[in-house]
């Protein structure tokens, strides 16, 4: 067929236009037109040809390169699904230099039909609708290419790799532009769109946001807030089907491009969230969005993460202390800049915490706070302490100080004479002077208890030393020699170390 249109087209050569950057108002940035187009053919040398060019598949003979402006108000609609028509065509980006005419025609197709959305106030018919679901699903769905990647441990933010720009860009942003002015369109019946942008569409929409192409999880990303919000009876199929996205990344692949602009759609979903909060919604906070703290890459979604917690904990403060013992039990052990970030977490989550929510859970929150001032890292030590710079953290210890003093005062007295870091054991002498004025009666008998069982520690740590001393001279005297075969009892292994102690 492109054979046979070619054929047709006039041989003059111009300048092309639209070459340039332009922003289209809606967050997706056009590019420059594809590199491949030679500065031969531009729109305006495109005119009508012979309907016998096209398939009988072409509408009501309207030749789809025939502008807009030049058809009446009646066959526009026809017009506009015979371009879409034509945009279904997918071409092969590898080689730059193959079908170039071709590529530029479908690239003004596109911009024409962009331009068309824009200005139509008529009602799309049913058959503009499903033509042009047609032709986005045809133009996007695709399959990513093989991920060099994979080899890796899941994307973390060590990983430095360039990511994978696909070369048909400049024809798959001006589809997506589209997609996006078509569903936001107020001359889009929703009750008749639902049925074409359905959830087979909405599913393969959401696998697309894997690429490795930031500009395409980008358009992804507002494509899918519209959909959200245009077709109010695909929401719950929507929040189902992205759990399973995070399900998946958190309990089995450990690995996906597109978290945190899914996260950041759901932080604008949550926040509209009608009051009392549904058991659904919590759900997803406990079973999803508390378990994404787990992955080694979380601080490349942190920022929307957080953010989506805190909008759950506006809506209902009374979920604080659940969030903040299920942080407790994704808590890092090994990895020092995770806890960095989590203690960053705790600390804004604090802030908006009520006394009563905070009384739930500052027994072991504090437990954790106490080693990560110990830590050797200075990094988290100092982090940690830093919590005491926060008015209304400091309002709720004081309020609780009789529980959480005697947490926290023996790190202090560890760090003082143990740290080597000068930032963090300044830090140190601060918080203890804080707590000092804050009680001194309370924090004097707790020092007074720390240096009790630091002597009592150390009583014991002196008897398991002349316990060993025994048991190695002992063993001195009977030495096992050759193949010796020994059957200690129960009862004559305690009543050997009964006589040693």
């Amino acid at each position: 067929m492109w054979k046979q249109f070619l054929s047709k087209l006039p041989r003059k050569s111009s300048a092309s236009g639209d070459s340039g950057q332009c922003s289209n108002g809606t967050g997706i940035q056009r590019t420059t037109s594809c590199g491949s187009i030679p500065p031969g053919r531009p729109a305006s040398a495109i005119r009508r040809m012979s309907s016998a060019v096209f398939p009988s598949s072409v509408v009501a003979g309207i030749e789809p390169l025939v502008s807009f402006k030049d058809v009446p108000n009646s066959e526009k609609q026809n017009l506009f699904v015979s371009k879409l028509s034509l945009c279904c065509v997918v071409f092969d980006f590898s080689d730059p230099n193959k079908s170039s005419v071709e590529k530029d025609i479908k690239r003004q197709a596109l911009l024409d039909l962009i331009e068309f959305v824009e200005s139509s106030s008529a009602r799309f018919s049913e058959a503009a609708i499903a033509a042009c679901a047609r032709m986005c699903a045809i133009n996007l769905f695709r399959a990513f290419p093989p991920n060099y990647r994979s080899g890796s441990s899941g994307g973390g933010e060590g990983d430095e790799d360039e990511p994978m720009f696909d070369p048909a860009w400049c024809h798959l942003q001006l589809v997506y532009e589209l997609l996006l002015k078509f569903i936001g369109s107020s001359s889009l019946d929703a009750k008749v769109g639902k049925r074409h942008f359905d959830h087979s569409f909405i599913v393969k929409l959401l696998n697309l946001l894997d690429s490795e192409d930031p500009r395409e999880r980008d358009c992804l990303k507002t494509i899918l807030h519209r959909i959200y919000g245009k077709f109010m009876v695909h929401r719950p199929f929507i929040r189902k089907a992205v759990s399973n996205i995070f399900y998946q990344f958190v309990f089995e692949t450990d690995r996906h491009n597109g978290i945190a602009e899914l996260l950041e759609v759901f932080g604008s979903v949550i926040s509209g969230f009608a009051l009392p909060l549904k058991e659904e919604h919590k759900i997803f906070l406990w079973r999803v969005l508390i378990p994404l703290h787990k992955p080694k890459s979380v601080g490349l979604y942190l920022q929307q993460l957080t953010y989506c917690v805190t909008q759950f904990l506006e809506k209902d403060p009374k979920l604080a202390s659940s969030v903040i013992i299920g942080l407790l039990r994704y808590w890092p052990i090994t990895n020092c800049q995770k806890e960095v970030m989590f203690l960053s977490e705790i600390e804004e989550i604090l802030e908006s915490t009520s006394q009563a929510e905070f009384q739930k859970c500052m027994v072991p929150l504090f437990r954790r706070i106490a080693h990560c001032i110990t830590s050797s890292h200075f990094q988290v030590a100092e982090r940690a302490l830093f919590v005491w710079n926060n008015d209304h953290i400091i309002s709720l210890i004081a309020q609780n100080r009789q529980s959480i003093v005697p947490l926290i005062v023996p790190a202090l007295e560890q760090n003082i004479q143990n740290h080597w870091n000068q930032a963090v054991l300044n830090l140190t002498m601060n918080v203890k002077k804080m707590f000092s004025e804050m009680d001194e009666d309370l924090f004097s008998s707790c020092l007074d208890k720390y240096k009790e069982d630091e002597e009592k520690r150390a009583s014991l740590e002196v008897k398991r030393k002349l316990t060993w001393e025994k048991l190695e001279s002992a063993a001195a005297f009977q030495p096992v020699t050759g193949h010796t075969a020994i059957l200690v009892g129960h009862q004559l292994s305690a009543n050997m170390i009964a006589t040693l102690i």
